[in-house]
């Protein structure tokens, strides 16, 4: 039997679970469901009921738009049909697979848990909460959202887009991420008992649909009659947001470094862990005050691989933006010189040809600098579709 994580007490803002007596919760169960019949989503991972396919799903869909994880889970599905297969791939193989997706700590972590599930639950994914939540990159939430559509199980989820919803539905006076624990214990007690996979999967669809961050269609959401923000006129002013501080820009130098006959590239291997962890790069570092982009490059060659460069042209500039900061890399043509390379800052490195560059994972800004060498030198290289890493996404909508 499944253990729902302990009810967390909204003493803290007693409002918000005034607004929801056994009435209104009623209502708000009879009207959702009926709206997610007319109104639900055709989405691939409702189509099955494989707890392995949900739980990718659920991990793609974080911190990352349907529209955007939909084509890579079908993809994955063809790789990685079961979690068999997922827990003894080589990491490299799932990387690739996730190249563009962003947030690459949830490939390696479905990895792990994969190899968890198959090692400690005898392949098949655990139905109780606290086994689930004890899996790698498995949240309150995510935990929810697999044992209620896997299994059918009463969990509440508590994603982006549900507390949109709660916060604008009890005209929220902070922002979401500040009234946490009243806005869980609202998930919990709205949550139908006897559909709770379709009334987690509406609540979801609720805010993606209609429960929108801009201009939410009010006249179509089925709470309408019972929302305080829509009663007040304040739905476009809610949930409130938090302050949030500038981006910090970073500047970076990057090296496309050739051999001494120009036809084989330097790339490394990041570390296992932290940002792009497992991924391949192109050597570089960031540009520090008074030092030029070209000598910022020869310096981080020297630093990471220990071998002498001749700077050449610029080849590209290359602007991303992450969840935590801003990044433009300055990318420069580079001939080695002299020394053998060393994986002093790296796990690996490799010469490889421009076609061997798409056997490899990147992310996604370094995808950008090997189309660009590409188009430049008139060949063509194919890489699977990129998502810009995730940049600016949205949380499951």
């Amino acid at each position: 039997m499944t253990r729902s994580p302990a009810r967390s007490p909204a003493a803290d803002r007693p409002e918000l679970n005034s607004l929801a007596s056994p009435a209104t919760i009623a209502q708000l169960r009879r009207s959702l469901l009926d709206w997610y019949s007319r109104q639900g989503r055709d989405l691939p991972w409702r189509r099955t009921r494989d707890p392995y396919a949900i739980w990718v799903s659920e991990i793609m869909l974080q911190q990352t738009q349907v529209k955007t994880a939909a084509p890579y889970f079908q993809r994955w599905l063809v790789r990685f049909p079961d979690v068999q297969t997922l827990a003894i791939a080589d990491r490299q193989d799932v990387l690739k697979q996730w190249q563009g997706l962003g947030y690459y700590a949830r490939a390696r972590n479905l990895h792990r848990a994969a190899q968890l599930v198959v090692n400690q639950h005898g392949g098949e994914f655990p139905r109780d909460f606290e086994a689930t939540i004890a899996l790698p990159g498995i949240g309150r939430s995510t935990a929810g959202g697999i044992l209620s559509h896997a299994f059918d199980l009463p969990v509440a989820i508590l994603d982006g887009n549900v507390k949109r919803v709660l916060a604008r539905w009890t005209a929220l006076d902070v922002p979401p991420n500040k009234a946490l624990k009243p806005l869980w214990a609202l998930s919990e007690a709205i949550l139908d008992p006897g559909s709770p996979r379709d009334f987690n999967q509406a609540l979801m669809d609720l805010g993606a649909t209609c429960c929108t961050p801009k201009n939410p269609a009010c006249l179509l959401c089925p709470w309408q009659d019972t929302c305080q923000s829509h009663s007040l006129g304040i739905a476009a002013e809610r949930p409130m947001r938090e302050t949030k501080a500038p981006l910090p820009h970073k500047h970076v130098s990057v090296a496309v470094i050739w051999n001494e006959t120009g036809d084989r590239l330097l790339v490394d291997r990041r570390p296992a862990e932290g940002l792009f962890g497992g991924m391949w790069e192109f050597p570089g570092g960031k540009i520090e005050a008074g030092e030029t982009p070209q000598d910022c490059v020869k310096r981080e060659v020297q630093e990471e691989l220990a071998i002498e460069v001749e700077v050449g042209k610029q080849l590209t500039t290359v602007d991303r933006t992450y969840t935590h900061f801003k990044v433009t890399l300055e990318v420069f043509y580079c001939r080695h010189v002299s020394g053998e390379p060393q994986t002093i800052a790296c796990d690996e490195i490799r010469w490889v040809t421009l076609a061997e560059l798409a056997e490899l994972p990147f992310p996604a800004a370094n995808v950008e600098i090997i189309e660009a060498i590409a188009a430049e030198r008139g060949e063509t290289i194919s890489i699977a579709p990129q998502g810009g890493d995730a940049a600016n996404a949205s949380s499951g909508g």
